[in-house]
């Protein structure tokens, strides 16, 4: 059965805090009629601190989407080996005895893809599989756990790779100034992220079996318009609400597999704002207190899109033992709106 080993996270050098992010709106948005209510909402979310690939003083300006897509691949080019280097050594595995890699990101666009770059600068084998998955936002670092696990099944004694690399600060855009788009500004980080999953033994989680889900109706929900600026990331106060309709897909996952959802022993969601996780606690009546490590992605880190389920679990091997057998369940939101659900057990 595969294993996803542990995570590894790279975060970039610059920090923006609450209060910088707070002044920042005061500064440049204080003619807004609706910025204390902005401000109000940014507060509430808890994001402590986010880290950002350029220092804002350059992430504020706008020199135009090429520019900021040849910042995304010099900043990932810079990150993405640090973050393969760890995961690797997390799982005990060099990269010969990679198989696939499975490229996940919604914030930075190259072609080839940056598995190709990868392979040629790890020296991984040349028929490595190059799995490069775009325009599944938020829910692709469980999408990526997924194929991963599907790609095993298909291919006995495989070991897959997963890199998420996520800049969303890349998508700032400065005339915007919508109330949506002030909240994203406040709600977003960077990071890269990287995981094994292996089909060989090893600590981590079994992936049990995995499942999809797409709310019917809902593509406008969270979306990008695409501009001559870039990426205008567009979120419909409807999607916490969308938790709603999601926890009994969840539910039949976990009865399909002789488990209970609301017993389970450990929780990986993706983070993305406090509501989302309050509705998901609430409806599978779950204490908030399990979702402990998603709320410190967010808090440290804000949403790191596709690399919050990974962050999540990496938190989660370093703050707690997990005893052998335990149950959980690792579940991603995004773009559809979409879920990406994977019942998993500790070894």
């Amino acid at each position: 059965m595969p294993v996803l080993t542990k995570p590894s996270t790279v975060l970039p050098d610059y920090v923006l805090t609450l209060d910088e992010t707070i002044a920042f709106a005061k500064k440049n948005f204080r003619t807004l009629s609706y910025l204390d209510k902005a401000i109000d909402i940014i507060q509430n979310i808890g994001i402590k601190k986010r880290h950002l690939v350029m220092p804002m003083i350059l992430t504020s300006r706008h020199s135009g989407f090429g520019y900021r897509n040849a910042v995304f691949d010099i900043e990932a080019k810079k990150l993405i080996p640090r973050a393969i280097d760890e995961a690797l050594g997390n799982a005990r595995l060099s990269c010969k005895d990679i198989s696939a890699i499975i490229y996940v990101s919604c914030t930075g666009f190259s072609m080839p893809s940056l598995t190709a770059w990868m392979i040629n600068e790890f020296n991984f084998p040349r028929n490595t599989v190059q799995i490069p998955i775009a325009q599944m936002g938020c829910a692709a670092g469980a999408v990526a756990i997924n194929r991963a696990q599907d790609f095993i099944a298909a291919h006995s004694g495989a070991n897959v790779l997963i890199v998420s690399c996520e800049f969303c600060s890349l998508s700032y855009q400065p005339n915007d100034t919508s109330i949506s788009s002030l909240l994203i500004d406040g709600l977003f980080g960077d990071a890269v992220t990287a995981a094994v999953v292996t089909s060989e033994e090893r600590q981590g989680l079994r992936l049990i079996a995995n499942d999809s889900y797409l709310v019917p109706d809902s593509e406008k929900w969270i979306s990008y318009d695409i501009e001559d600026t870039g990426f205008h990331f567009r979120l419909d106060k409807r999607v916490p609400g969308a938790m709603l309709s999601l926890a009994p897909i969840m539910n039949n996952l976990a009865v399909k597999n002789n488990c209970n959802i609301s017993e389970l022993d450990f929780y990986i969601i993706h983070a993305g704002g406090p509501r989302i996780l309050e509705n998901i606690a609430t409806t599978l009546n779950v204490p908030l207190e399990k979702f402990k490590y998603s709320f410190e992605t967010l808090m440290n880190c804000g949403n790191i899109s596709s690399s919050v389920v990974l962050d999540t679990y990496r938190r989660m091997c370093e703050g707690e033992s997990i005893a052998a057998d335990q149950n959980g369940i690792i579940a991603g939101f995004g773009p559809g709106i979409t879920t990406e659900m994977n019942l998993v057990s500790s070894c």
